[in-house]
This record gives structure tokens, sequence and C-alpha cells, in this order.
């Protein structure tokens, strides 16, 4: 089956970067970051997903994961812990600066205790420089998760995240009921969850999370183009 041009035509760059298509319109491209912590590879499976929906949206992505904190003991008592980890080893670590760079933006976490893990919490508490500069005002957002079954706090873990978006006067974009593949994967209107007891997302939850991604770009190109329009007229 032939891919669409789009997804043809994507590259990886040496910093784990994914282009998508040239603006025909020679306008910049959308800045998309999608940042995420997963420890047995389903947050990760989502991450993917999110960023293939917003190189098909036309925008420029990065995939970064955050540090793992826990201890090696740890890692080692689960052997799909510590193999996620090995080979998830290239992937670049998020960093403030993947920050700036984005228009818009994407978090997944695994849910803990309905909240996000440790791992990505660490990593949002030390953006305090850039709340206080003023410049995660305006970042459009979103954010994604994982827990054993549908009902292990996935909706909690989305909306906690979100409280910190609103601190940074991000715009947050949730997916709503705005697409099938909403429903199909489960119907989480906060954001693409999974239900990980039945293995890695299935095709249905990948799809919504494409679908998350492209909703999340074309909102940042709206609001990046704004901006920038507003600082010709300037």
């Amino acid at each position: 089956m032939d891919l669409p041009l789009e997804i043809a035509n994507e590259k990886e760059t040496d910093h784990g970067d994914v282009s998508g298509p040239i603006s025909r319109e020679g306008m910049p491209m959308t800045n998309v970051a999608v940042i995420y912590y997963s420890a047995t590879g389903n947050v990760h499976a989502l991450a993917e997903a999110v960023a293939e929906g917003a190189a098909e949206a036309g925008a420029q992505v990065r995939l970064r994961r955050v540090a793992e904190l826990a201890p090696a003991e740890a890692v080692d008592s689960n052997p799909a812990w510590r193999a996620h980890l090995d080979a998830t080893a290239d992937i670049p670590l998020a960093t403030n600066q993947d920050l700036r760079w984005a228009d818009g933006l994407a978090f997944g976490s695994p849910t803990r205790f309905g909240n996000i893990s440790a791992q990505l919490k660490q990593f949002i508490d030390r953006t305090g420089p850039l709340w206080f500069a003023g410049e995660l005002t305006n970042k459009v957002a979103t954010g994604f998760t994982s827990a054993s079954n549908m009902h292990g706090g996935n909706e909690s873990t989305l909306l906690a995240l979100y409280n910190t978006l609103y601190h940074w006067g991000a715009i947050v974009v949730a997916p709503g009921y705005t697409d099938q593949s909403v429903r199909l994967a489960g119907g989480n209107p906060y954001g693409t969850s999974h239900g990980s007891a039945g293995g890695l997302p299935g095709s249905d939850v990948l799809a919504a999370a494409r679908y998350q991604g492209r909703r999340l770009t074309a909102i940042a190109e709206c609001i990046a183009s704004g901006a920038r329009e507003e600082r010709v007229a300037a």
C-alpha cells in the first residue's frame, strides 16, 4: 500500500527530529515536541503515534523522553522495564530548550495513583525559569497516558497534568469528541489513554493518538501564525 505523501516524506534527523512536508507557502513550519516517560513501552508507543500524527499534519517534531529516576535494582526487577529502557536509550532526553523551541507540546506519562509519574513531574518542576520569564505563555499543549486498566486513573492523570499547564498560561487542547477515533479508543475526552493489561496499544488507540497529534498541530499552527502576524504588525 502506498504511503501518503506526507508520511513518505518524513525523515528523522541526527537529533531525533521528525520532519513533515515542507510548507508550500514558504511559512515557518509548526514545531511540536512530544515529551514523555514510559517504563515498559505503552506510553512510548502512544508518543510515537502522536509524533506521527503531528508530522502528518505538517509539523516538525521532536520526540523526547525524560530521564529515568528509578534505581537500577528497581528497573532490573522487571525484565520488561529494563528491556524498554535499554531499547530507547538512543532517544534524546528532553530539555527546557525543547520547550522554548516548540509551538505545540504533547506530554505523556503512565498513571501513578491518579497522577503523572515522578520522572515527568521532575522535568516539569524544573521549568520554573521558563515560566517566570513568560516563555511558556500561549504554548499549545495536550496529554496522553496509560494505566493497567481503563479506570486506573487515566482521566485524573491528565487533569492533574493540565493543572500545571494552566499555571503556565498554556492553551490546553484536549481531543474532546471531535473525531470518531476518540470513541473507538475508549472515549477519553481529555486525551488518548490505554489500558495496558491487554498489552501494547492496538490500532484503535494508536489511531486516536495520531489524531491527537494532528489536532495539536492544527491549533498550534493557528496560534503561532497569529503571534507571527502580531509581531510583523508591531
